[in-house]
């Protein structure tokens, strides 16, 4: 815990430095959320198939979801996205042209959620 996944459009994929943002990500989750930084675990996923309203060209997609075990307030998950889109924009850069929609989401992970 936390689980992160970060689906990305494959036009960002030049653009976005994915280890950078991890790095970056991660010591921001440790300080809303208040775990360890080895908890935070990271996983990105280039999807090319993404429509926006009736088109796909002159778009992309970033949308990042923070699994975290139960406990945490709605207002801590709310700081926690909040920040997460701060750190969008600080970090990620679309080509010329491009609109970049950007998102975050802040689930509990399932009750059945176990790790070793």
């Amino acid at each position: 815990m936390p689980q992160i996944t970060v689906d990305y459009s494959g036009t960002l994929a030049a653009a976005f430095d994915r280890q950078a943002f991890a790095l970056a990500l991660h010591p921001l989750v440790v300080d809303i959320v208040a775990t360890r930084p080895e908890a935070c675990k990271t996983r990105f996923r280039r999807v090319d198939d993404f429509v926006i309203g009736d088109r796909a060209e002159g778009h992309a997609v970033l949308h990042i979801e923070i699994r975290l075990l139960h406990g945490r307030t709605d207002e801590t998950k709310i700081r926690l996205a909040d920040a997460v889109l701060d750190l969008i924009a600080a970090r990620v850069e679309p080509a010329d042209g491009v609109t970049l929609h950007a998102s975050v989401e802040v689930p509990n992970l399932d009750a059945a959620f176990r790790k070793r």
